[in-house]
């Protein structure tokens, strides 16, 4: 008798001499399989299998029983905050064994979860933060990266992935460059080609994201996209398609922003045309979390969700991924009640049973539980962290060779919460263990008092700090008026447990116009116990504070957004009665009730005892931070808090100064930078980050991270990247030029090479012809390193512009000391080609030149390559 399939035990408890349906048939052609299930399905069923949930669930209180897409688990069992690889997969197959034995049609769901750089997941190692992948330069040793994370990501049941980020980060106070791999097309699609093809071919689908640019005016996240076709078929487009074409990505994730006005999520040109069309996609588009109903609403271009969902499919996506399952209610009226033809849900469909059937799901719904422990407990993925963070090291100066510390360093104090904290950066995972900075600095000088540790001064100076709610008691009342001028009455009246608001999306209430209200809270305010403190209030203008009934703050003319202090200082312990107002008659709304604390006594005191800690010993290392991330983009590049005070303190003591900068974007250093010896950026460097930055600064490692961004001067160059269009005059400003502090590609080394010899065979080429070019690297060192040579061409006339500099091709080379080797690099006739007028992909004839050097701007050797006309 044919043993059972899983999905089959509850239908054959009552009926075992029925035929299996086709659909369970895992021999029958995959289409059939689609095709009979699909016709089986009734609209409801169809409706759950396009929508995603992130939360946990319990199927006895959640509506489901029509199915569902997939599931981003969120709270674990609930015996356990933090469960591992063992305890998750547990939980996830009783989760899983709902829907295979208790739905009508025993659909499997997908989990899925992020995966940027180590799965988000307790038990699960975690590499260099992305932009640090992407440092290295090394696609093999992404490819190694991404076929661990898939490994460990397969081993628990995680089928699906919400990565990698692709966008290019052209502007780098863009709070999620650290999850991109830079600002160039070339380097970021190999590298997320390398990323992708690894978890694909293990069984994983991946969701390159986000689909398109995510990045707008300003460096702001999710911003409205406003380029020319023209610029984004040549760039940010450019990584998308090579994820679909070459690392054969399944899905794809659907961005926030709107793109020359049509929401991403709903773009017909983007997702159909462009995707499915021009490329010939066959997977899914699943939407941001939230990033269909609440954008396409923010954009104004839909009333509501509904109507948000019902212009979002015929566009192309297909999976709604919200945060709750009651959020389907929102949507599901539109699949029910015809507002979307039926053949567009059917198609939807189709493409996720597709993918649900190529996983093997139908067959294998659950996870082998001791399969996942093993893979979890392999210690060969942290081995590869240390490798990978070491290799994302980048030097980016070393006067009078600063670096590598030598024998004559035999103490060296260590400054900065960063060299302690080992922050691993956005999207992470807890990690299995850290060894920070400070660990492998007490390691590599383990004799007595060698180190010594310093605090210094924060990253942020915590002097205005939000009032919790201990100190409204019970609360504190609040009347929210469907105006502006506190007129009439109330149309809510409520107890508010603090006044912490930031309405950027919503009203305050759903009774409440958007933009358009007005709020008073009144209430007992009691101060902190353990000091005096100043109140303050920070938000939009239109706030005016009482104080004990006085008026002591009036911004209430609308024009920006301040946060103002109240001059008098208040006793610690004390009640004060406190009466806010507030109005928004335009938009976003955001009010907050704050304290502001006297800290610059701190924060020099901290200064003070760093400069005096380093005077005593041989050198100072100096491990400051950023503070960046989703929703947190910079205004400024500069280091936050008074971490430039304290280099220029530290500095002036007169020892070598090392700064070791923690961080996933560009910083500036203008106010600081030729005070110190040398500044080596270690990104976010994971787990072993600790390891790998002792081991260069100590000279075990020689570092050969190069810069995948640009890093300016100052934030009034932005955005600045090395590829971009000639321009019509110049380039500098008045009062600063337009060149980088740091140019894309940069990085030093402590081996010096030197680059000769360069051919190009051939010289002349036809359309559809390649070029090998050849050329030699000499290691005049005293040290063997890697070395990163970079091939750039430049198209010396054209009909449309072309960019004044493009990256072709990059390898990742060791030479030894004293060593030459001959590298090689293939251009294939892709890279000759351009984007005509009519957005045709042509080859033009003309000439190219070629560059060979060591960055975008430290460029060694030069040729040409003739393009000739077909009758030639």
């Amino acid at each position: 008798m044919r043993p059972l399939l899983p999905g089959l035990a509850l239908v054959c408890a009552t009926a075992c001499s029925t035929p299996a349906p086709l659909y369970r048939d895992a021999t029958a052609p995959l289409e059939n399989r689609v095709a009979d299930l699909l016709q089986r399905m009734t609209a409801e069923e169809k409706f759950w299998q396009l929508y995603a949930v992130a939360a946990d669930l319990d199927p006895a209180r959640d509506s489901v029983s029509h199915g569902l897409f997939g599931l981003q688990l969120r709270g674990g069992p609930s015996d356990s905050a933090h469960p591992s690889a063992q305890e998750f997969a547990e939980h996830a197959n009783r989760v899983q064994k709902y829907f295979v034995e208790q739905t009508r049609l025993g659909i499997p769901i997908i989990f899925f979860e992020e995966a940027l750089h180590g799965l988000t997941m307790p038990d699960a190692t975690v590499f260099p933060q992305a932009i640090g992948l992407a440092a290295t330069w090394d696609t093999a040793l992404m490819g190694r990266v991404s076929r661990t994370i898939a490994r460990q990501s397969r081993s628990r049941g995680i089928r699906q992935v919400l990565s990698p980020v692709i966008n290019l980060a052209t502007d780098a106070r863009w709070g999620r460059t650290e999850e991109s791999y830079g600002e160039d097309p070339q380097l970021t699609s190999a590298m997320a080609v390398a990323f992708i093809r690894s978890f694909e071919q293990q069984g994983v689908v991946t969701t390159p994201k986000h689909f398109v640019a995510n990045v707008g005016d300003g460096g702001r996240d999710s911003y409205p996209i406003n380029i020319s076709r023209m610029l984004m078929e040549e760039t940010v487009l450019v990584p998308f398609e090579a994820a679909v074409r070459e690392g054969g990505a399944r899905s794809v994730m659907a961005a926030y922003n709107s793109v020359d006005g049509e929401p991403a999520s709903a773009s017909h040109w983007l997702l159909t045309d462009e995707l499915r069309t021009h490329w010939g996609f066959r997977g899914f588009v699943i939407s941001d979390a939230g990033g269909v109903g609440g954008a396409n609403v923010l954009h104004n271009t839909a009333a509501g969700y509904p109507q948000a969902g019902a212009r979002a499919v015929p566009a192309g996506l297909d999976v709604i991924f919200q945060t709750s399952v009651s959020g389907a209610r929102l949507f599901s009226p539109a699949f029910l009640d015809g507002s979307i033809e039926p053949a567009l849900i059917d198609s939807a469909v189709a493409r996720v049973l597709r993918v649900k059937f190529e996983l093997g799901l139908f067959e294998q719904p659950y996870i082998d539980v001791d399969a996942a422990a093993a893979v979890a407990a392999d210690t060969a993925a942290r081995q590869l962290a240390r490798e990978s963070a070491r290799a994302s090291i980048t030097l980016l100066r070393n006067e009078r060779s600063t670096l590598p510390f030598g024998v004559d360093i035999r103490s060296v104090t260590v400054i900065g919460a960063d060299a302690i904290e080992g922050r691993f950066g956005g999207y992470s995972g807890p990690g299995r263990g850290r060894v920070t900075i400070l660990d492998a600095i007490r390691a590599a000088l383990p004799a007595p008092n060698a180190v010594q540790f310093e605090a210094g001064v924060p990253r942020l100076d915590g002097e205005i700090a939000t009032i919790s709610d201990s100190a409204f008691g019970s609360g504190i009342t609040a009347e929210y008026f469907d105006n502006i001028t506190l007129s009439g009455s109330p149309r809510i009246r409520r107890i508010d447990r603090a006044i912490h608001f930031n309405w950027a999306f919503t009203a305050p209430d759903s009774v409440l116009p958007l933009g358009w209200y007005s709020v008073r809270w009144q209430g007992t305010l009691t101060t902190p116990l353990d000091s005096d403190v100043s109140l303050g209030v920070s938000g939009n203008d239109g706030f005016r504070l009482y104080l004990d009934d006085q008026l002591v703050i009036d911004q209430w003319r609308k024009g920006s957004f301040h946060t103002a202090i109240v001059p008098q200082r208040l006793v610690a312990g004390r009640a004060y009665r406190i009466r806010l107002e507030y109005y928004e008659n335009s938009g976003a709304g955001q009010i907050t009730l704050v304290w502001r604390r006297d800290r610059e006594r701190v924060w020099r005191d901290g200064i003070a005892s760093a400069v005096r800690a380093a005077r005593a010993t041989d050198a100072t290392v100096i491990v400051a931070g950023v503070e960046e991330g989703e929703f947190r983009d910079r205004a400024s590049l500069s280091l936050p808090g008074h971490q430039e005070e304290l280099i220029a303190a530290v500095a002036a003591a007169g020892k070598p100064v090392v700064i070791v900068i923690v961080g996933g974007s560009a910083v500036t250093m203008s106010r600081w930078m030729d005070r110190v010896g040398a500044v080596l950026l270690a990104w976010y460097p994971g787990e072993e980050g600790g390891t790998a930055v002792g081991d260069v600064l100590f000279g075990r490692v020689n570092p050969a991270g190069r810069l995948p961004i640009t890093f300016p001067l100052a934030e009034g160059q932005l955005p600045l990247s090395y590829w971009h269009l000639p321009t019509g005059r110049g380039d500098d400003y008045a009062d600063l030029t337009g060149r980088p502090l740091f140019p894309f590609g940069h990085g030093l080394s402590y081996a010096r090479f030197e680059y000769s010899g360069l051919v190009l065979s051939p010289a002349q080429i036809h359309e559809g012809d390649s070029v090998v070019v050849r050329f030699r690297i000499t290691n005049r060192g005293i040290v063997g390193g890697d070395e990163v040579p970079q091939l750039y061409l430049r198209d010396q006339v054209a009909r449309v512009a072309r960019p004044v500099l493009a990256l072709a091709a990059f390898a990742r080379v060791y030479v030894a000391a004293g060593e030459s080797r001959e590298i090689t690099m293939v251009l294939p006739p892709a890279r000759f080609m351009l984007l005509n007028a009519q957005f045709e992909r042509v080859a033009e004839p003309g000439r190219f030149i070629v560059f060979v050097g060591a960055s975008s701007a430290d460029l060694r050797l030069r040729g040409t390559v003739d393009l000739l006309s077909a009758d030639y």
